[in-house]
């Protein structure tokens, strides 16, 4: 079986399960114990949090762990919200429901979505018109989850700067795949996973500027800087650093190698008469996102598993929904064109063969399917 989804996850690298093995096992002990057994997963916590910081351009002393992603996106806008007078947020069109639902959600709050171009670019004229009025906090992502689209989250940040916003960006998607550095990006919040990276799932961080307050979504003992309470789950913290590490050594490499299956990919794509939705220098290097007219997304990833190639119907997150991606939508892509979405995402494991056989079954049955159609 190929496996060709891991912007849906990644298989933990077996450094990481190396690194995780004694804090599921014999160092078992809580960070808060006063004890050995709980200095010694603390001290591991702290090598850990390092570890994030050093490969996210920021300070340890900014890394709050989490239970994931979309808890990170919603710590940052639920907290901000709650200490703030209500007033305007601003999402862009494309962000991952952890983002866009929970703006939604915000009691007292307007919520504003930022319209993209037809690449999944973000509309600056659009973004200047909603900065004309009053608005408290903006949130764009790094790179889509989708289309692997990669925004200039520096030039955005700088502009809500101007205009005195709070920003956040989730870059979930870009972390461990191209370099991310928090305080180059001048932001003022923002959200990394580990599973995306070859780390565990039900781990992830809000990095968070010192001179930024927000309230905790969970109470109780005070754990990670008193924003996020309950006993820390050392054995995946320590996995996230170790993940986090490796990803910025091997990225270069890795980065070159991906881009060019990529690249293989999408000419076999062109030369099939498929649409494609990504592609480019702005987009992430494992990233393919695509349609066949006439050919649903469903149906073409179920009929390529069969065939022993794991790919993903849109994201990952809204697998089992039947309506177009609200993605491609926002891009101006029609309907029955986005039901067909497919996306390719390349990483470990993925090689010239791998990538060969993938696109003869990839002939095979979308022949076998259009010619269904026209009888």
């Amino acid at each position: 079986m190929a496996y060709l989804d891991h912007t849906a996850t990644t298989p933990l690298e077996g450094e990481v399960l190396e690194a995780m093995l004694p804090f599921l096992t014999d160092a078992h002990g809580n960070p808060s114990s006063a004890h050995s057994f709980g200095r010694r997963a603390k001290e591991a916590m702290e090598a850990a949090r390092a570890e994030v910081a050093e490969a996210a351009g920021a300070m340890a002393a900014r890394v709050i762990f989490t239970g994931g992603g979309s808890e990170a996106n919603n710590l940052f806008l639920k907290g901000f919200a709650a200490i703030s007078k209500p007033g305007r947020v601003a999402v862009s069109a494309i962000e991952h429901p952890s983002v866009s639902k929970a703006a939604a959600s915000l009691p007292g709050w307007a919520l504003r979505r930022i319209a993209v171009d037809s690449r999944g670019k973000l509309d600056l004229a659009d973004l200047d018109c909603v900065f004309s009025e009053p608005v408290s906090m903006i949130s764009v992502m790094l790179a889509n989850n989708e289309t692997g689209i990669i925004q200039d989250i520096a030039k955005i940040a700088a502009r809500a700067k101007a205009a005195g916003v709070r920003m956040h960006t989730d870059a979930v998607q870009a972390f461990g795949k191209i370099p991310v550095d928090f305080a180059a990006l001048g932001v003022q919040a923002m959200t990394l996973s580990a599973h995306k990276l070859g780390g565990p799932k039900g781990v992830g961080a809000l990095i968070l500027d010192k001179r930024l307050s927000i309230s905790p979504l969970i109470d109780g003992g005070g754990q990670e800087f008193g924003l996020r309470s309950g006993t820390e789950n050392v054995a995946g913290i320590v996995g996230f650093g170790a993940a986090a590490r490796l990803a910025a050594v091997r990225m270069r490499a890795e980065q070159a190698a991906l881009l060019k299956l990529r690249h293989r990919i999408e000419e076999a794509l062109r030369a099939s008469g498929a649409v494609l939705f990504s592609g480019g220098p702005d987009c992430l290097p494992n990233t393919v996102y695509f349609s066949f007219p006439g050919i649903d997304g469903g149906t073409l990833v179920v009929e390529l598993d069969r065939k022993g190639h794991a790919v993903a119907s849109g994201s990952a997150c809204a697998s089992g929904a039947t309506e177009p991606s609200e993605v491609l939508l926002a891009m101006g892509v029609q309907p029955d064109i986005a039901r067909g979405a497919v996306r390719v995402s390349l990483g470990k494991g993925c090689d010239p063969e791998s990538v060969e056989n993938f696109l003869i079954a990839l002939r095979s049955v979308t022949s076998g399917l259009l010619a269904i159609l026209q009888d």
